[in-house]
């Protein structure tokens, strides 16, 4: 494992040459940069999103490249306020050229307890958290083939179970 410092993204997804593949398995996250927006979004509160335009931008400059940019959220039913306002800001991704689904967890199966990015079903990358969820900081980088094979196996299973972003939100 290589472990990465600061926001390795842009280098990450500039590497990419076919997919870059995201399990989100937690129902709430504690990333410093999104406390006011969802703070301002429970209040009721109209929201700019200008913290989202970095990953906008680079989504975007990702996609155009011809990478695909998807992402399961495996969700517990009925969604918890971050679930919901992440709900609420799903459009932005899709606009961006994500491909978001959404599965809950009660028809998920067996699912891991960490989420992880599959760039290119070659490299995992494990974003680090503290024991309340917070971001460390830090990733851990592996391109050992078991692990790789294993998280491609379970996006594999877990995207053919997931409802496309648009669909899901029309049901909600």
């Amino acid at each position: 494992m290589q472990l990465l410092r600061g926001d390795s993204w842009p280098d990450l997804l500039g590497q990419c040459q076919r997919e870059a593949f995201h399990l989100e398995v937690r129902d709430t996250y504690a990333v410093s940069d999104e406390s006011e927006p969802l703070r301002r979004f429970l209040d009721g509160e109209p929201d700019d999103n200008a913290w989202f335009k970095p990953w906008e931008q680079l989504v975007r400059a990702t996609v155009d490249r011809g990478v695909a940019v998807t992402r399961v959220r495996v969700v517990t039913v009925p969604h918890v306020d971050y679930q919901r306002w992440l709900l609420a800001l799903a459009s932005l991704n899709a606009e961006a050229g994500e491909d978001i689904r959404y599965l809950p967890r009660r028809d998920a199966g067996d699912v891991p307890s960490d989420d992880f990015w599959l760039l290119d079903d070659k490299q995992v990358v494990f974003n680090l958290v503290d024991e309340n969820g917070r971001a460390a900081g830090v990733s851990a980088l592996t391109t050992d083939t078991r692990i790789a094979d294993q998280c491609r196996q379970v996006k594999e299973r877990l995207w053919t179970l997931a409802t496309p972003y648009a669909e899901y939100v029309a049901d909600a």
